[in-house]
C-alpha cells in the first residue's frame, strides 16, 4: 500500500475535501492525515471518506490539531514530561487521534513518544558535520557529552514512556488499530536507537509495532549514530511501515526520493507488500518531483499492492 501525507498540502488548503482530491488526482488511493490537520479541514475529509473518494492509511498524531493550533505540532504534548498535566494533554489528545482513525477506517496511527530534558546537541552536530567537521576533536567531545548526558538521565522517561504507551495500546486494541512508534530525527528523542528492541520487549500487545521514517534514519547515518539499512534489518520483525522521503546531505529531510542520499535499493529486503508506505513530502515539492519520487521508489520496491 502507498499513501501520500498531507504534510505535503494540507497548509494550501482551507477544505478537506478538496485536500484529498488532490491526493486522489494524483494516483493515490490512500491518504495520510498528518499532525498538520486543523479542526476546520475535518469536515472535508469525512465528506471525502464517507462518499469513497480515497481511503485513509494512516494519521499522524495529533491529529486533528488541538484547539487554537493552526500548525503542525506533533511534539506539543509529550508521553515523556515529568509534568503530569502535560502527561494527560498528551492522553486526551491521542484518543481524539485515535477516535478520529478509526471514523475514517484508518489503519495505524503514527507516534511521536517524547523526548529527554537536555540541551538540543542534534542541531550543534548537524552544523559542524554541514561545515565538514564530523572527524574533529570538538565533534568527537560533543558526541562523548551526548552519549553520557542521555545515559544518565533518559531512565524516568522513558518509564513515563513505557506506562502512557501501554494505557493508548490498550484503547488503540479496542478501536481495532495499530500504533507505529517512529524512529526520530534529534539524538534526545525516545526511543533512543539503541534502545528499540529492548522497548519493544516492554509490550506484549500486537498493537504495537515499528515505524520507520527513512530521512530520520539517514540524517542519523550522516551524523554517524548508525547505520541506516542494518539499523532498519534490526527492527524487520516489528516492522509496520514507513515515511519515505530522501535527504540531502546531511540533514536537509523530505525530498523526493530519488533527490538525496538515502540508499532506497538497500532498504527494499526488509520491505514487505503489507507495509503502509506513506510518501511524506515537504510542501514545496513540486507535483512533477513527487510523481518522480513515487516512480523511482516502485521501481526499486515494486507496486505494493497488497492492503
Amino acid at each position: 500500500m502507498y499513501s501520500l501525507s498531507t504534510c505535503w498540502n494540507s497548509g494550501r488548503h482551507t477544505d478537506g475535501r478538496a485536500m484529498l482530491r488532490e491526493i486522489r488526482d494524483l494516483g493515490f488511493e490512500f491518504a495520510e492525515l498528518s499532525h498538520g490537520i486543523r479542526l476546520s479541514l475535518l469536515e472535508g475529509i469525512l465528506a471525502a471518506v464517507d462518499a469513497g473518494e480515497i481511503r485513509i492509511s494512516t494519521l499522524h498524531n495529533f491529529c486533528p490539531l488541538p484547539l487554537g493550533v493552526n500548525k503542525p505540532a506533533p511534539n506539543l504534548f509529550q508521553f515523556s514530561a515529568e509534568d503530569r498535566r502535560e502527561r494527560d494533554s498528551a492522553w486526551k489528545h491521542t484518543l481524539k487521534t485515535l477516535e478520529t482513525a478509526a471514523r475514517v477506517r484508518a489503519r495505524l496511527v503514527v507516534l511521536h513518544l517524547g523526548s529527554l530534558p537536555m540541551p538540543g546537541y542534534t542541531d550543534r552536530l548537524k552544523e559542524l558535520v554541514a561545515r565538514g567537521e564530523r572527524n574533529s576533536p570538538k565533534y568527537d567531545r560533543l558526541c562523548a557529552e551526548l552519549l553520557e548526558r542521555r545515559e544518565a538521565i533518559k531512565e524516568a522517561p522513558f518509564a513515563r514512556v513505557v506506562e502512557m504507551l501501554g494505557r493508548v495500546a490498550a484503547e488503540a486494541s479496542r478501536l481495532g488499530l495499530q500504533l507505529g512508534v517512529e524512529n526520530r530525527e534529534a539524538l534526545e528523542e525516545l526511543p533512543l536507537d539503541d534502545d528499540f528492541f529492548l522497548f519493544f520487549r516492554q509490550f506484549t500487545s500486537p498493537a504495537i509495532g515499528y515505524w520507520h521514517d527513512t530521512g530520520h534514519a539517514q540524517i542519523k547515518e550522516n551524523l554517524g549514530f548508525l547505520h541506516h539499512a542494518m539499523h532498519l534489518e534490526s527492527l524487520a520483525p516489528q516492522l509496520l511501515g514507513f515515511h519515505i522521503h530522501d535527504v540531502a546531505f546531511p540533514a536537509q529531510d523530505h525530498h523526493a526520493p530519488g533527490a538525496g542520499t538515502v540508499d532506497f535499493a538497500a532498504l527494499k529486503p526488509f520491505v514487505r507488500r503489507d507495509h503502509i508506505k506513506v510518501f511524506e513530502l515537504h510542501p514545496a515539492t513540486s507535483a512533477e518531483d513527487l510523481r518522480r519520487g513515487v516512480a523511482h521508489i516502485k521501481s526499486l520496491w515494486g507496486e505494493g499492492a497488497a492492503e
